[in-house]
């Protein structure tokens, strides 16, 4: 175990190009990060080629026994790169931030390690006998995104590295010192070679998407970019995995409990400040409870501290950087000026240091105003009146996204009944965001496409051979 500055000292480049990185919160440097060149990024993918072979040949057990090592690395270090996170990404300490976030990558390597995967008996019936196997792919490139780095950059290694393949992995340019040090953990258990991570512009990192020796691309960001890596693949008939942006409808019952759901509703809404692909981002309330529920999340909302990453006492944090706190302050500034009632916040100190948006809960919106339908990112939550069901479930497919859902009633069977009818990849029923190492995770519409995490995560990152005779 390191101490921290012993960690960022080493990954802080001592010859080549570099860039300051700023802590979101103060504005204050957090360190210097490498701008690797084309060669860099060239020599990681020949790096990843040669040493796949012997890593593959040494087979799941063997694997996974160095990914549960790999974890037992990260935890030693979960305190040094938690304060690291908090830095360069924003979030707090506490809560279901930084700390949980590096918690929550220990958690996915070991259970990632612990999942079976047998060959599958297809035919046996005398006359045929045919399985289905999983083989490695070869080289993975992992396209990540800043407002869950490390935790998101795991959701792509584990599968990766547990399928055989080598991994060539490229950060998001907002938050790269977080991926580079928990690599450099990582690295500490892990064979020589396997794995690399290339902190780089978007014209070197985009030769990772039409590379001919990359094999896959693994990709968690916006649907504009992944429409690019779909383009940009082509020509090699890369595999895919594509987590793209969402804008996830929550239907609150109106048998539901107000008092009881407000504070699950609060995170499952503003989980990293909102800065979640999964988030809930927008309410749709039956009119019977509509006052009640308005009521009692905003009475959760004004309890929930939001201030610097590394006060103790705040769970909630700046917008990672200016561009995604101007969108936040643009839509609720539109959803203002269409007549919205504003419950809370709405109105930010321009004056103090940092991308600081006070949370935010809007009422009486109508389903068209931008803030409902266009993904906020932030701590904005629109919630919509609606009478029937049917109005409900309609307004909450409007849309062309469908990464997550949730259903809030009292009644289990009748949330089941709703969740069936809305089109997204994961509907919860009075949670929102809690994904599972056990369960398959991904998205509909152009929210993106493959899964990930389970043993269906396991054998998207692999090539299905059926062995028939």
């Amino acid at each position: 175990m390191e101490t921290y500055d012993a960690l960022l000292a080493s990954i802080t480049p001592t010859s080549g190009p570099t860039r300051t990185i700023l802590d979101p919160a103060t504005g204050e440097a957090v360190g210097e990060a490498p701008i690797h060149s084309l060669e860099y990024l060239e020599q990681a993918v020949a790096t990843a080629v040669e040493t796949q072979p012997a890593w593959a040949a040494l087979g799941h057990d063997a694997r996974s026994a160095a990914l549960l090592k790999a974890a037992d690395a990260v935890e030693r270090s979960a305190e040094e790169l938690a304060q690291l996170l908090s830095r360069e990404q924003g979030k707090p300490l506490n809560g279901p931030n930084a700390r949980f976030e590096v918690g929550a990558c220990v958690a996915w390597l070991r259970a990632t390690a612990c999942l079976p995967l047998e060959p599958e008996t297809l035919v046996d019936d005398g006359q045929t006998y045919a399985e289905l196997h999983y083989k490695p792919i070869g080289v993975v490139g992992a396209i990540g995104p800043w407002n869950w780095p490390m935790m998101i950059a795991i959701w792509q290694i584990a599968p990766a590295l547990r399928m055989g393949n080598t991994v060539v992995v490229k950060p998001s340019g907002n938050t790269p010192l977080s991926v580079l040090a928990l690599v450099k953990v990582l690295n500490e258990e892990l064979p020589d070679g396997i794995m690399s991570v290339v902190s780089c512009g978007r014209e070197v990192g985009a030769r990772l998407t039409n590379h001919p020796a990359i094999g896959k691309i693994m990709f968690t960001g916006s649907t504009t970019a992944g429409r690019a890596i779909i383009k940009s693949s082509a020509d090699t008939v890369k595999r895919l995995t594509l987590e793209l942006g969402g804008n996830d409808a929550g239907i609150v019952l109106p048998d539901a409990d107000p008092k009881a759901i407000a504070e699950d509703i609060f995170w499952g809404a503003f989980l990293n400040t909102g800065q979640t692909c999964a988030a809930l981002k927008r309410l749709y309330v039956h009119n019977d409870i509509y006052d009640a529920v308005c009521e009692e999340l905003t009475a959760v909302a004004k309890a929930m501290p939001m201030g610097n990453g590394l006060d103790e006492n705040n769970v909630l944090g700046p917008l990672q950087n200016k561009a995604q706190y101007d969108v936040v302050a643009n839509l609720v500034e539109a959803a203002k000026d269409s007549g919205a009632r504003v419950l809370l916040g709405g109105n930010p100190d321009t004056d103090q240091p940092g991308y600081f948006y006070p949370t935010t809960l809007v009422a009486d919106i109508d389903n068209n105003n931008p803030l409902v339908a266009e993904e906020q990112f932030g701590p904005a939550l629109p919630i919509i009146r609606y009478s029937t069901i049917d109005e409900a479930v309609e307004k909450a497919n409007g849309l062309d996204v469908g990464l997550g859902a949730s259903v809030w009633s009292s009644d289990l069977a009748a949330a089941r009944e709703v969740a069936g009818r809305i089109q997204a990849g994961t509907v919860w029923i009075n949670k929102h965001g809690a994904v599972d190492p056990r369960i398959p995770f991904g998205g509909a519409k152009q929210s993106g496409y493959g899964l990930e995490f389970g043993v269906e995560g396991l054998k998207a990152l692999g090539v299905p051979q059926v062995i028939n005779g």
